[in-house]
């Protein structure tokens, strides 16, 4: 039966109120709603700001320079990319081995990777240096050495797979609104093509590091199972951590079960990440030679310079410390500890793939020469500033599935209507 016949009227109608509706909902809450926003919106903007000072003063502004010509921005772009891959990690559960508990909440997957797309473009924006620089990276606008750019590659997967996640995200927060099940046949088929595009994504982005030739701190064959194995700890660690922020706001009944799983998958990723890090370390330490210069500088420093040796040791302590925790049960029963363990691990890999690898791909530099990089005080505020702009993203679209999962974003037709005896009682 079709919409109309129903009395309810058709897309192009419903779709518009969908959107006023969900616009609406989106600027209403609580006073911890609004309190979370504005902080969020404060920092955006500190950062919109010293943005607009870069854009202003040139790259100058920031700790880069010929030597070291990727740095915070990257950094953060790189991990943000595995971010987003790492929610498939509810995708395969909940579709591939049909997990009624996560098929609940798998949308938050699926959201974050909305999210974390967004802040990674953003991140390419404004490592780029000007604004107007942004069509030439466009498909169809720019020049695109395809295929034998990498970075070509790297920017149609992440695109692809904004789209993909925003169409399946959309299509079932709309069913929801309408009050209708989802028909598999009109997303479930997105849904898997995800999976395989959710590893190409951060795939790509590790041949578009590992096969620069005359960076040889990159050209190893294991880049890309570091970085996928890094990004199903991340991934399932924010998402767990998202989870409980919502059972403790009582905003949605969260399955234990679903983040059982997700442990479970934490437990095995964890060991992987830290065994593909042993692997290279004893690779690059125990054969020697002039391609180990820059992981001896990035573990303990050369020449007087030490700058990344605190935060690499910081990783792998945090990365080492959450993976006791997550190992032994009777410290992951403990939910203060077990918090403790995803926020570290989460910081620990944002170390281990941002300032712990793009950095020491350039220092040493080509010409054995050592030029130190600490980033700048715009580039932290920038940082922050995208980071901000990412967290209210994801904030307002969980809530707006939230709101249409538990019925409270609804078609004004299909909301539940008092009964007779409700309204002689009232």
């Amino acid at each position: 039966m079709t919409t109309e016949s129903r009395g309810t009227p058709g897309h192009h109608v419903t779709f518009a109120r969908f959107l006023w509706r969900a616009a609406g909902n989106a600027t209403d809450g609580s006073w911890l709603f609004y309190a979370w926003m504005f902080g969020l919106t404060a920092v955006a903007l500190v950062g919109l700001n010293a943005w607009a000072r870069q854009m202003a003063g040139g790259m100058a502004v920031t700790g880069m320079s010929d030597h070291v010509s990727w740095g915070l921005y990257v950094a953060n772009f790189t991990f943000l990319v595995g971010l987003a891959a790492g929610g498939v990690m509810m995708v395969i559960p909940a579709y591939l081995y049909r997990d009624r508990e996560m098929h609940e909440v798998v949308i938050i997957g699926e959201l974050l990777a909305v999210a974390a797309i967004v802040m990674a473009l953003l991140f390419v924006n404004v490592d780029i240096g000007r604004l107007d620089r942004m069509w030439h990276l466009a498909p169809g606008l720019g020049q695109l050495n395809w295929p034998m750019s990498m970075l070509t590659w790297d920017i149609l997967v992440l695109s692809t797979y904004l789209l993909l996640s925003l169409y399946i995200s959309g299509y079932l927060i709309y069913m929801r609104f309408l009050g209708r099940e989802p028909n598999p046949r009109h997303y479930v088929p997105f849904v898997l093509v995800s999976i395989v595009w959710a590893i190409s994504i951060h795939t790509v982005t590790a041949f578009l590091y590992c096969g620069i030739g005359g960076r040889t701190f990159w050209n190893s064959a294991l880049m890309a199972p570091r970085f996928l194995a890094s990004a199903f700890v991340a991934g399932p660690a924010f998402v767990v951590l998202s989870l409980q922020v919502v059972r403790r706001l009582e905003l949605f009944d969260v399955p234990e079960a679903a983040i059982e799983t997700l442990l479970k998958i934490m437990r095995v990723t964890v060991v992987v990440n830290l065994f593909l890090l042993f692997c290279e370390l004893f690779t690059h330490f125990y054969t020697g030679g002039h391609h180990s210069e820059a992981v001896s500088y990035l573990f303990f420093g050369a020449h007087g310079h030490s700058e990344l040796v605190p935060w690499i040791w910081t990783a792998v302590a945090l990365n080492t410390a959450a993976a006791a925790v997550l190992l032994g049960r009777p410290l992951a029963d403990n939910r203060v500890l077990l918090n403790a363990a995803l926020v570290a691990t989460f910081v620990g890999i944002w170390i281990e793939k941002g300032m712990g690898l793009i950095i020491p791909g350039f220092v040493p530099s080509t010409l054995a020469e050592i030029v130190p990089y600490t980033p700048s005080l715009p580039e932290w505020k920038i940082t922050a500033g995208i980071w901000a702009f990412g967290l209210m993203i994801f904030t307002v679209a969980v809530k707006l599935a939230l709101h249409s999962m538990s019925g409270e974003l609804r078609l004004a037709e299909l909301a539940p209507k008092p009964d007779a005896d409700t309204k002689e009682a009232a």
